[in-house]
């Protein structure tokens, strides 16, 4: 399964043509997408009018939803964070390796537009598109 971060759902409810956006046009209705409750609260906290709110809100709600967060998701994501910094890389966003850790745990891919998960991947495993 594919788990979509919030910054490419970002750019797609934007409107903005990028790479992740045309594979996320591309994955919609063919292969199951995840999200939890993290990338949902990121996601529609950016709207500004109730209608764009509620039209983000039906198409989210039509994926399938998992949490992202437990006590061992937390643990493992604690231990990443220390491994990446034993090794001079820090993660600049708790939520973001909350988001990786999931993803490598349930062994979903992400699809992301953000920087923060690329040292994340090249060393921890993390499977990306």
């Amino acid at each position: 399964m594919i788990v979509v971060d919030s910054s490419v759902w970002i750019d797609h409810f934007n409107g903005a043509v990028t790479r992740e956006t045309e594979i996320l046009d591309m994955l919609l209705g063919v292969e199951p997408i995840v999200i939890g409750g993290l990338i949902l609260a990121e996601v529609l906290q950016g709207f500004r009018n109730d209608r764009d709110f509620r039209r983000a809100r039906a198409a989210l709600d039509t994926l399938i939803f998992e949490p992202m967060t437990s006590r061992d998701v937390a643990l493992a994501s604690a231990r990443n964070f220390r491994a990446l910094r034993a090794r001079g890389i820090t993660v600049r966003k708790t939520i973001d390796m909350l988001i990786a850790t999931f993803c490598m745990e349930r062994r979903h891919l992400l699809l992301h537009s953000d920087r923060d998960f690329d040292p994340i991947a090249d060393h921890l495993g993390l499977e990306t598109v």
